[in-house]
């Protein structure tokens, strides 16, 4: 096709595209009451003014300016589709409890075809909620107990050990929780085949928020590139471990093993057991790296929950005498770090809120959610509302204990989402995160090595990856010479 031909077929496609458009916004606003708000431009809606508003240093600059002008439950059209945000947490439990029902999940088409089409997020009806149960049957307080936390243990003093000088905290994190998701997901020790997967992995999840047309973006480009490499390398490990299976040989105790054997008779192919391990890898490192190093960061900020945080943990030290590993007693008898990781959860918010779709036209407070309509539901937006939470964006872990007068937050505070579509992997994150902190503030002490702030598009990070000065502690006289 010459330049003319392909300029004629642009313009006919946007034409058409723009009619469409019009004739539907047109539509679906005489035969629907909808939320207040704005579908925008034609075509990109108000996506632009969502982008450029990620860039100040507001967490929530989007939703705010528009729950400020049309109240909490408000329409939009962005990532090209129109769309209803609730910031309202009686909304938004709505929409999680009526998964598989009235809503169904939904999210970019960048985040799809990276995930893969077997991926647990896209996973819908009987087959995701078999999948949904084997993942928590990996990541239950039975199995973490019982066969993970060692692993969890010996990897962060392993880790936290080999660090000297200037560190890029968010990056070790990083390969700390990798490190542990390969373990717990196909039984993959540290090394440099490891290490390079993580390299594409991060390629890979930079293009999530991308336009998902490879000539248009280079980030997209990039990220399906590094899914390709991601995809080889996994296929290798995948179809390895089934040759031994066939061979009889000896069963791991792992994700991967699972999936091998099936599930209630029913095979997995080996495309659907490496899309399942591409999602699974994302949900276990990405995330937990982030609230890792943001852990940090609040409490550099706050000497005080640093000090209080550190006296529990060398309470537990001492208590132990010379063996170093911790075991589940310990994590259970530590209610200031609990404390910590929900408040770090809260302000947080890796995961900002949920991308669904109606399957039906749908009555919420006397709006109606038009089928085939996107809805995303702002966790976020709810863990920073000052109605339910006092001074919602100052760190403050003390808000978490019992006697705080802000102890009725069940129905608010929802960092893992909720619903069938519950994050399986909660306990296994949290269990994470005590135990780094535990190792972190009895081994190393730091400070940060320049300043850094954060952002939250198109994921939530340090901007400079929070770049710290440490310095390992002395061993206290009874441990010397372990």
């Amino acid at each position: 096709m010459d330049s003319i031909s392909l300029l004629i077929s642009l313009l006919l496609t946007l034409s058409i595209s723009l009619l469409s458009f019009l004739l539907f916004r047109s539509t679906t606003r005489r035969n629907h009451r909808l939320p207040p708000g704005s579908l925008g431009l034609p075509l990109i809606g108000e996506t632009l003014q969502l982008i450029s508003a990620y860039k100040t240093q507001n967490p929530e600059p989007f939703i705010d300016d528009r729950v400020a002008k049309y109240g909490s439950i408000f329409t939009t059209h962005v990532f090209g589709e129109p769309t209803i945000f609730s910031a309202d947490p009686e909304t938004n439990r709505f929409i999680l409890q009526n998964e598989g029902r009235l809503f169904v999940s939904s999210y970019p088409g960048s985040i799809c075809n990276l995930l893969g089409k077997h991926s647990l997020l896209l996973m819908r009806g009987n087959l995701h909620k078999r999948m949904h149960s084997l993942t928590m049957s990996f990541a239950n307080s039975t199995i973490i107990k019982d066969h993970l936390l060692g692993d969890i243990d010996r990897l962060v003093r392993t880790n936290l050990d080999s660090w000297t000088g200037r560190v890029l905290l968010m990056e070790e994190a990083k390969k700390i929780t990798f490190e542990l998701s390969m373990k717990q997901l196909m039984s993959v020790d540290p090394g440099e085949w490891s290490r390079n997967l993580m390299k594409e992995y991060m390629l890979m999840i930079e293009g999530f928020f991308s336009i998902p047309i490879a000539i248009f973006s280079p980030t997209y480009r990039k990220a399906i590139k590094a899914r390709g490499k991601v995809v080889d390398a996994l296929s290798l490990v995948v179809r390895e471990r089934r040759r031994e299976s066939e061979e009889g040989g000896e069963r791991k105790n792992d994700m991967l093993a699972a999936l091998l054997a099936g599930d209630g008779g029913v095979g997995f192919s080996d495309e659907e057991i490496v899309d399942f391990l591409v999602s699974l890898l994302v949900a276990g490192y990405e995330t937990t790296s982030t609230s890792m190093t943001l852990a940090v960061k609040f409490l550099t900020e706050t000497p005080l929950a640093l000090a209080q945080l550190k006296d529990e943990h060398d309470a537990i030290g001492a208590r132990k005498g010379e063996v170093e590993a911790l075991e589940w007693d310990d994590y259970k008898s530590m209610p200031f770090t609990h404390c910590v990781v929900n408040e770090t959860l809260r302000i947080a918010n890796i995961i900002g809120g949920v991308f669904r779709r109606a399957m039906t036209d749908v009555t919420i407070k006397d709006y109606t959610i038009p089928k085939g309509w996107k809805v995303f539901a702002s966790l976020r937006a709810v863990h920073l509302n000052p109605e339910y939470f006092k001074d919602a964006r100052a760190f403050n872990p003390w808000r978490w204990q019992s006697n705080s007068g802000e102890t009725n937050t069940a129905n608010v505070f929802t960092p893992f989402g909720g619903g069938p579509r519950r994050c399986p992997g909660y306990e296994l994150a949290k269990v994470e995160l005590a135990v780094f902190l535990h190792h972190l503030v009895t081994r190393l002490s730091w400070v940060p090595a320049e300043e850094d702030r954060l952002v939250f598009f198109p994921t939530t990070r340090m901007q400079k990856r929070f770049p710290i000065i440490i310095q390992q502690l002395p061993k206290p006289a009874s441990k010397v010479g372990k």
